[in-house]
């Protein structure tokens, strides 16, 4: 599907959909899916999932929009084999980046104009770890609002789940989008 996403006219059709592939969340970080000069997501291997299952602007708990993403651990992800050494673990704070990430992505959805930032967070709890025996990160953002004006900036809570037990819990994620 990347090869057929060219220019911003198919932002338009990215804002009527609810499911997004790999190769469309790649295309996202080379500035194809949403225009130049807006929210792109990191390419891999720094792009922490695989796909978005869901995201709706009037879903989760807060009634306000819902970004549900997954990623398929495989033994060979690039963080094990240096963190740690012999001890490998998904380091906590790419669980973390990967909520920013779907914080920026759902604001270019919505169709809002600049380039994403991560602005900050108002608590993080680890619970549990990713680790390469490890199947499925499983990351849910529930938005609780979007703030428009000068700055456009989400503000979401967000859970990461691996194999269905909560690994992280953030309260308060930040981003912004900058022109």
């Amino acid at each position: 599907m990347a090869e057929t996403i060219k220019d911003s006219a198919t932002s338009l059709s990215a804002q009527n959909r609810c499911v997004f592939e790999h190769p469309e969340l790649v295309a996202c970080g080379e500035g194809k899916l949403f225009g130049a000069g807006n929210a792109q997501l990191p390419l891999p291997p720094m792009l922490m999932f695989d796909r978005i299952t869901m995201i709706s602007s009037n879903g989760g708990e807060f009634k306000s929009g819902l970004v549900q993403a997954e990623l398929n651990v495989v033994t060979d992800l690039w963080f094990f084999t240096c963190h740690f050494h012999n001890d490998p673990v998904m380091p906590g704070c790419l669980g973390l980046d990967a909520l920013w990430q779907m914080l920026g992505f759902y604001l270019a959805w919505l169709g809002h104009k600049g380039r994403g930032r991560a602005l900050g967070v108002d608590g993080i709890r680890f619970r549990d770890q990713v680790l390469p025996a490890s199947q499925q990160v499983l990351y849910e953002l529930h938005i609780r609002r979007v703030i428009t004006g000068r700055l456009v900036m989400g503000l979401a809570d967000g859970v990461v789940r691996v194999d269905g037990n909560v690994s992280l819990s953030a309260k308060g994620l930040r981003v912004g989008l900058f022109s």
